[in-house]
Formats: structure tokens, sequence, C-alpha cells
């Protein structure tokens, strides 16, 4: 079993109020659910109307499969329209430690 995380801060310039950064937000995080089947979640930044810190989350069989959703998904974040991509992060959980 492989867990991995992502971690993606925006900056949504357009953004004139939190309803407007929760559009956007809202948009990636359950388009990212539905496409790729990670968790998706913003985990930070909550109160600043223009920026938005972004968790996606995925277990699978492979470090192979794990490594390509999370591709996948930050290609995602990547093409949206109107958002600029500040900083990305990956991180693994060793689980086979936890034991």
């Amino acid at each position: 079993m492989y867990v991995a995380a992502l971690r993606v801060t925006i900056r949504i310039p357009h953004a004139g109020s939190l309803k407007d950064k929760r559009s956007v937000v809202r948009h990636l995080v359950e388009a990212s659910r539905q496409r790729f089947g990670v968790s998706a979640s913003e985990v930070d930044a909550q109160d600043r109307r223009q920026v938005a810190v972004l968790g996606f989350a995925v277990v699978a069989p492979s470090a192979e499969h794990a490594e390509a959703l999370l591709t996948r998904t930050e290609r995602f974040v990547w093409s949206h329209p109107g958002i600029d991509v500040v900083e990305v992060s990956r991180h693994w959980v060793d689980v086979e430690a936890e034991r």
C-alpha cells in the first residue's frame, strides 16, 4: 500500500471576496475528486481571499499508480484559468514503518 499527498498553494488574483475564492476552490476540489478519485480539501489560508492551500491525497496499490494520480491532479490544477500556482510539494507516508 502506498500513500501520497500533494500540497498546492495557489493565488486567485480576480477573487474580490471569499465567496469568489470558494467558487474556484470548490471547483478544483470537487473536479479532482470526481476525475481522479483523490481525497481533496482546502487545508490552509481559509481566511485569505486571494490565496488557497489545497491538499490532495491518494492510497494506491503501487507507487507508480499513486505518482500518476498526483501528477494528473497537479496538471489539472495548473491548467485552471485565472489562477497562479505558487508552490507545490509532494509527501509520501512510509506505511511499512508504521507497523
